[in-house]
């Protein structure tokens, strides 16, 4: 049947537990008595005894957070220690070392001012810079280019030095050239006739206008 193999489906799922979760839990769960007994015979009755174990609690994973994350280790590490300390402490203090029914006026003390402690802590490591942002390098300076520099213009070529004799033999090969074509010369029939290089037949050429 349909519903036969369903539940026999989930009947089968292995049921696994963490042998270190549950030791976790448990001294959790012990420690929590503990600082609420203590809490309580330090005047702390109602609520109030309930909340300083929470505080403990939360500030101690707060303070493992911020040492998983790579963060400041440095502040981790106190504030570790510091819920670490009082969770201890208050584990002992019950353990019939101290007389609940006398709870002598230094402790009642650091039970009344437990409350600002556990508050600076976790405010300072929730709010504490980033991991990423501690430990990202600084960006490399971004290399200047050189300026380029214009490339200075080329000077224009000195003028031809045309001698007055070659102008008037120009212009009788012009003249010719023109009564044979009825055309003015070209420069590069001028510079064939005058078996000349093109800058002069061009210098040249100019004076025959």
């Amino acid at each position: 049947m349909p519903g036969t193999g369903r539940s026999g489906a989930v009947r089968s799922l292995p049921v696994r537990l963490d042998a270190v979760l549950v030791q976790a839990l448990i001294a959790a769960a012990l420690s929590f008595a503990h600082l609420h007994d203590l809490a309580a015979a330090a005047g702390q009755d109602g609520w109030k005894a309930w909340a300083y174990p929470v505080s403990v609690d939360l500030l101690l994973v707060a303070a493992w957070r911020r040492l998983r994350s790579g963060g400041s280790k440095a502040a981790g590490w106190c504030w570790f220690l510091v819920a670490l300390t009082a969770s201890l402490g208050a584990n002992v203090a019950t353990a019939g070392l101290l007389d609940l029914d006398a709870v002598p006026a230094w402790l009642r003390i650091l039970v009344a001012g437990w409350p600002a402690v556990a508050f600076l802590g976790g405010t300072l490591l929730a709010h504490g810079p980033p991991a990423e942002l501690e430990a990202a390098p600084a960006p490399p300076p971004t290399p200047e280019r050189p300026a380029v520099e214009a490339a200075p213009e080329p000077a224009p070529a000195p003028a031809a030095t045309v001698p007055p004799a070659l102008v008037t033999h120009a212009r009788k090969v012009a003249d010719d050239h023109r009564a044979r074509t009825g055309t003015p010369i070209d420069i590069p029939t001028l510079r064939a006739r005058l078996g000349v290089p093109l800058p002069l037949a061009e210098a040249i050429a100019t004076q025959l206008t």
